[in-house]
């Protein structure tokens, strides 16, 4: 069993790191920038170590200040958390090279999904159905309207190193192919220094599903059921909920033992998600997060376990608590991500919290790291709490939602609480009749959100 654990984030998701790990015993390290000094991770664990200046790249990004936090604290592993170094290949063979354990997958499996081209390859190779589209890159304007046409419009072009929507133009026509082609190398190059691109079909009305699945690294896995995160703004997550209401149970029956199989097939460790799109029944693979998710706690609430619990346990070596047979689904969780953005265009609202009150009662969870006169930093993502509800069945876990958030203060920063009070007022929310563009035209009608 570790003794200590260094936790390499910040915010909410390195208090759920640190509650899990005292839960079991486990003494926590948290490291942070100077303006985070006054955070609540800092408060809650055991120890503290400041690895920087407030500019994550100083900081929370700098692989050599995290392992010298660990080598000054006796920490024996890392967890990462999500965002930040969670996902990068490099950082777990640091780790590694210094004798230490990463929670987490390993540096391969996180190089090969990291690269679209070669996970959606590995993905084919291990049975999992994909989105039809180009072979792997494409590096001609040339290449790009063949592949468009052979394939039909719309499609879409992504950078082969994108992630949080960068990198990703729609070409509706083959007029649209240039512009968009152009674009996507562009973005990718600037933010990733990749400006190498795909071409996939572009799929109308399809909602966003991902599949939970956890490895123990030894050739076992399970899958822990689906998540829908149809509703987004501009690629980004801000509703989530398990199990999807469009999916049957035949139908997770079937992608969860395809993406389990995938899993166990290459000894993948810990916890990891298999995001598709779907449409008329249909699963087409978009990409693999070899990490934790934001929106984890609604397959925790519906299936009763700790994941993060589940990861200490086997990046300890031990077998996981709970075999496919254990695992069942009790009724319908909701996540939904509150911001310290001002609407109606989501600007960053940073500042003092001024007073703090966290809802309660049957079935309410607020994973959070505010507290009353608490200053948000502006240096960092507007994340600032997740309310998540468990309810016996849909309709109990919105009437749920409802009342959560009539409970929920957050006074001194503008949020985006007004936003899910307004969407719970939609019929298409209410009968869940909504895919992945539902909220962007939604926000453009009612907000003047383009």
């Amino acid at each position: 069993m570790f003794s200590k654990i260094l936790v390499a984030n910040r915010g909410e998701i390195a208090l759920r790191v640190i509650r899990a790990a005292r839960e079991m015993g486990i003494q926590t390290v948290a490291v942070h920038s100077t303006a985070d000094s006054d955070a609540m991770h800092v408060r809650m664990a055991d120890e503290s170590v400041c690895i920087g200046p407030p500019s994550s790249t100083q900081s929370y990004l700098s692989i050599p200040a995290i392992i010298a936090a660990c080598e000054i604290t006796g920490a024996e592993a890392i967890h990462p958390g999500y965002g930040f170094l969670s996902e990068n290949a490099n950082f777990v063979q640091v780790v590694e090279d210094h004798g230490l354990t990463f929670i987490g997958p390993t540096a391969e499996h996180i190089r090969v999904m990291g690269d679209k081209i070669t996970a959606k390859d590995t993905m084919k190779k291990l049975g999992v159905p994909c989105v039809p589209g180009s072979d792997g890159g494409v590096t001609s304007l040339e290449e790009a309207k063949r592949i468009g046409e052979e394939i039909g419009y719309p499609v879409i072009i992504k950078a082969t190193a994108g992630g949080g929507g960068k990198g990703m133009k729609v070409a509706k026509t083959a007029k649209d192919m240039e512009k968009a082609f152009q674009t996507a190398r562009a973005e990718g190059k600037s933010n990733f220094g990749n400006d190498e691109v795909y071409i996939e079909k572009y799929l109308t009305t399809p909602r966003h599903i991902e599949i939970q699945v956890f490895g123990d690294g030894k050739g076992n896995a399970v899958h822990l059921g689906e998540r829908d995160c149809s509703l987004q703004r501009r690629h980004q997550k801000v509703f989530e909920e398990a199990p999807g209401p469009s999916i049957t149970a035949e139908e997770r029956a079937r992608i969860g033992k395809t993406c389990a199989d995938a899993v166990a097939n290459i000894n993948y460790i810990g916890a990891g998600t298999i995001e598709f799109l779907y449409e008329n029944g249909e699963f087409y693979f978009i990409e693999m997060n070899t990490r934790l998710q934001v929106e984890h706690p609604v397959t925790e609430a519906i299936f009763g376990v700790d994941l993060v619990r589940e990861q200490i346990r086997v990046a300890e070596g031990l077998p996981m608590s709970f075999t496919q047979d254990d695992l069942s689904i009790n009724g319908h969780a909701i996540e939904v991500r509150i911001n310290a953005e001002r609407l109606p265009n989501f600007a960053p609202c940073p500042g003092k919290i001024t007073q703090y009150h966290a809802p309660g009662g049957l079935g309410v969870r607020m994973d959070s790291a505010l507290y009353d006169g608490y200053s948000i930093p502006p240096f960092y993502d507007s994340l600032i709490g997740k309310l998540i509800v468990h309810g016996r069945d849909r309709p109990e876990a919105l009437a749920r939602l409802g009342r959560a958030l009539g409970e929920l203060i957050v006074d001194g920063v503008d949020t985006t609480m007004p936003l899910f009070h307004a969407l719970l007022a939609e019929e298409d929310i209410q009968s869940g009749g909504y895919n992945i563009h539902w909220l962007e035209h939604w926000l453009e009608t009612n907000l003047g959100d383009g």
